[in-house]
């Protein structure tokens, strides 16, 4: 069908499953600077042994053995960069008990290399590796022994590895962030060129930090005849009442043709079976490709949050009765189909829209970044954390974005759990690459099939993308016109190198292993047309907000997208995050440890967010200020751009702001802090992306557009209410009508003037609330305010509080005044949280919070702070003086 891509993607997949141990090999390991290395002329005895951890990283086992402290705490970074300039050793010792010594076959298998190592084993070469993405595999037939075998593994400096190829280059193809140290020249770039995080090199959200070491689990897997080495489940037909599957099994036989009985059970999300076969086969020496077909009747699909259930199933396939991890592999999945919707509309504009199981998703959600700038330190727990996050935040899709790594399996079990979709980008975060290279594009096509392979079974996975923003930075940014003009040769061969890689190599890679999920060949793009950052068509990344020409965040309402897959506006972290890196008298805007932590502009990105400060919001009196009006500025730009886009369904289909997540704490446009704090864009990205929601959206003219937002699968009759009102509580106009909201869609209610709302009141001291009501109850509601809050009339004081036990826990009774904005309600570092935050209150308006953790009512009060936006602009610090009624203070 034309301008659709169809996927009938259930995915009941084994990624790489089954060989031999399922556990990692059981090593003691250590480290040590290689002898001879530069670096041991500045940093003597670095060559003894010293013990290491791994899965890990060189940094982290520095800092264990007190040799650097921690390189996220004051301004670090620049001493640190020696690190990434040295060549490493490790060395792994272990024995091997006899039943893995008796079987025909031994391999191991590095899951991660972190990136130019020599590997051998009791003295011997065992292979090279070049690439932290792909999974290494060397065999070990004959050369274990039962006792003292040793590994070892000698990493290279990228920088210095490819460094002297870069130079000799006589026209360099664009990079990304130039290092500001001196360990690697500013107009000789080696990131592009390695097969590494990109964003280990350094971004503007994060350090930079050189990485080497085994980031990934060694295991050690043997196997007698033959072995499973791939289970894969393609869907031929799925409706409510049959899923037709084809199971796609890969075993491996030895050196002689023999039969072997096969058996494959698929057990439904309660654990019954309801599908099985059982067949004999003949396998030749190799590999083999088997497939068995399979039919679930009234099959469960998984559905996205908000659509429906998270079902998932499980196939398990084993080979002459198992009995052996070898033999058997197993995986858990969900059945659901993906269509990337493409219409072409009668403007010549097309769609971008994920379909799944037949129904339309407005994406909502945010880009991800890598949670760690050392990825071994992830736990499954953070993972969790911040994932579940995500969902409270009524999101229900998350973009993996180029620059980091493919994250691991917990990742997308999890994902897979809360029913968030995940677009995946291939990791190639910005500028170019040596695509003109055969033995580059073939690496990478070797590392795509690796995670390929590894992941595809997870039903939330519904897009591979080629890069991030390597043909708009092509197109738009420069590159190209600057490179045709030094060596058009060179130019025409470093874009056809590009069309090479992500227009074939990669599309060509999800065709075969992908199992029909949509390939797109970059983020913004059209798909390698014309235009690659275009608003009518394909997705976008609009930075015009923040970025360039820094417009207010009103613009966001002039730029209406097909699909925006980034936009973002910055602010710092709380306090208590702060203080974990910067000392109070640390803490000032131009200081040089928090210029350490703000990675934008090279550390001048503050600027910037005093920009937006003041020109909204004033000029912060003290840097506890300039924090606080960082995240309401962040929270209410981000708020009016994602409401823009969700009431232009269905021309818009998705909104991804940038970013969930941070790699360290510091300045960036996450949501969530990198200890899980919630910013208060999160708190209003609950709001925001609700499954009903009012965009009432005032743009540069006096206009408010005012729609309702129905993403349920249901219609929902309900009543809208507009109430004008004074600041100090006056009301001077309503009015209230019932209305049905249609499923899945924006409901145009009406456009408004300033005039018609004011009726000749001043817009300094007024508000009007958009609400929608059910039950006489306000379920939705946003405030509309006709001039900047710097010159609007907030009172100062217009806030009570009163804490108080309440059964196990805790409340927070807050009452209005007048009006108050931007409530932030802070217990320090007692780590004690209120389940919203970050709202406004209209005058005479109560509102409860129920406060959970922390310890004593006494030292919840002693703590307690709450700043509003009224008391920031008034300079407010007043100390508690009745612990049952706690002013505001700064």
């Amino acid at each position: 069908m034309a301008g659709i891509w169809r996927v009938l993607l259930p995915c009941l997949l084994c990624a790489f499953a089954g060989i031999t141990a399922a556990a990692p090999l059981q090593a003691q390991w250590e480290f040590r600077l290689l002898p001879g290395d530069a670096q041991l002329q500045a940093h003597p005895g670095l060559d003894a042994w010293r013990p290491a951890q791994v899965p890990g990283s060189v940094h982290d086992d520095l800092r264990q053995a007190g040799v650097i402290g921690d390189p996220y705490v004051g301004a670090a970074e620049a001493g640190l960069q020696w690190i990434g300039l040295a060549d490493w050793e490790y060395r792994a010792r272990f024995d091997v008990d006899a039943a893995t010594l008796a079987r025909r076959h031994a391999e191991l298998r590095f899951d991660g290399l972190d990136t130019f190592a020599e590997v051998s084993l009791n003295g011997q070469p065992l292979l090279k590796a070049d690439n932290a993405h792909r999974t290494w595999r060397a065999r070990a037939d004959g050369r274990l022994r039962a006792k003292g075998n040793e590994l070892r593994v000698v990493f290279r400096s990228p920088i210095r590895t490819l460094l002297p190829q870069v130079q000799a280059m006589p026209h360099k193809i664009a990079g990304n962030y130039p290092s500001p140290y001196g360990d690697e020249p500013k107009d000789a770039m080696v990131g592009n060129f390695a097969r590494k995080p990109a964003y280990h090199f350094g971004w503007d959200w994060g350090p930079r930090y050189v990485t080497a070491g085994v980031w990934r689990q060694v295991h050690l897997d043997s196997w007698d005849q033959r072995r499973i080495t791939d289970l894969a489940v393609r869907t031929d037909a799925l409706d409510d009442q049959r899923a037709r599957l084809g199971v796609l099994l890969q075993v491996e036989q030895g050196a002689t043709a023999g039969k072997a009985s096969v058996a494959v059970d698929v057990l439904d999300p309660d654990g019954r079976l309801v599908a099985g076969l059982e067949r004999d086969v003949v396998l030749q020496p190799g590999e083999n490709t088997l497939q068995l077909p399979l039919e679930i009747a009234q099959p469960r699909r998984w559905w996205p949050v908000g659509y429906g259930a998270q079902d998932r199933y499980t196939v398990q396939a084993r080979i002459d009765g198992g009995g052996d991890p070898s033999r058997e592999a197993a995986r858990r999945t969900g059945l659901r189909t993906v269509q990337l919707q493409r219409e072409t509309d009668a403007e010549g504009g097309q769609g971008f829209a994920f379909v799944i199981n037949g129904v339309p998703v407005f994406a909502k959600g945010a880009n991800v970044i890598p949670f760690e700038s050392f990825p071994a330190r992830v736990t499954r727990e953070r993972l969790r954390r911040d994932l579940q996050a995500a969902r409270d935040a009524n999101m229900n899709m998350l973009r993996n974005w180029g620059g980091g790594y493919y994250e691991s399996d917990d990742f997308f079990d999890i994902a897979d759990e809360l029913g968030l979709l995940v677009w995946q980008d291939f990791m190639f975060g910005g500028g170019m690459q040596p695509g003109y290279d055969p033995a580059f594009r073939a690496n990478v096509v070797a590392e795509a099939r690796d995670n390929i392979r590894r992941l595809r079974h997870h039903p939330s996975i519904v897009l591979w993308c080629g890069n991030n923003e390597e043909e708009t930075a092509w197109k738009d940014w420069g590159h190209r016109r600057q490179l045709t003009a030094a060596d058009p040769a060179f130019a025409a061969k470093v874009w056809q190198g590009y069309v090479d890689l992500f227009g074939n190599d990669l599309r060509q890679v999800v065709a075969e292993e992908g199992l029909g999920v949509p390939y797109w060949s970059s983020s913004p793009s059209n798909d390698l047309d014309e235009k690659a950052n275009d608003s009518r068509r394909g997705d976008k990344h609009y930075w015009d907000v923040w970025g360039g020409p820094a417009l207010p965040a009103t613009a966001y309402l002039r730029e209406t997208p097909r699909f925006m897959s980034e936009y973002g506006l910055q602010a710092w972290p709380q306090l208590s995050t702060l203080d974990a890196f910067a000392r109070r008298d640390e803490q000032q805007i131009d200081g040089a440890v928090i210029r350490a932590h703000q990675k934008f502009m090279a550390g001048r990105g503050n600027e910037r967010l005093l920009h937006y400060i003041e020109r909204e919001y004033g000029t912060p009196a003290s840097f506890a200020d300039f924090v606080y009006l960082s995240q309401v500025m962040q929270a209410e730009g981000i708020e009016l751009a994602a409401l823009h886009h969700r009431a232009s369904r269905p021309y818009t289909m998705g909104s991804l702001y940038w970013q969930l997540n941070d790699v360290w704490p510091g300045a960036s446009w996450s949501s969530l802090d990198y200890f899980g704090h919630w910013k208060a864009l999160h708190y209003h990205a609950r709001r925001f992306f609700a499954e009903v929601a009012v965009a009432a959206l005032r743009d540069e003219d006096g206009v408010t557009r005012f729609s309702l937002l129905n993403d349920g699968r249901d219609a929902l009759t309900a009543q809208w209410r507009v109430r004008v009102m004074d600041v100090a509580g006056g009301e001077f106009a309503r009015q209230q009508e019932t209305i049905t909201l249609a499923p899945m869609a924006a409901t145009a209610v009406a456009q408004l003037v300033d005039a018609d709302l004011l009726k000749g009141h001043d817009p300094a001291r007024s508000v009007a609330a958009f609400e929608l009501l059910r039950d006489g109850d306000v379920i939705a509601r946003r405030l509309v305010h006709f001039v900047p809050a710097r010159a609007q009339a907030l009172a100062a004081n217009q806030l009570r509080a009163e804490l108080s036990a309440d059964g196990d826990g805790y409340r927070l009774r807050l009452h209005a005044d007048g009006l108050v904005r931007a409530v932030w309600v802070d217990f320090g570092d007692t780590g004690a949280r209120v389940d919203d935050n970050a709202f406004d209150l209209l005058p005479g308006e109560t509102r409860d919070l129920r406060v959970r953790g922390g310890t004593s009512l006494d030292a919840l009060r002693a703590a307690l702070r709450v700043r509003t936006l009224g008391d920031t602009r008034h300079a407010a610090s007043v100390p508690p003086q009745d612990p049952a009624s706690i002013p505001r203070t700064r």
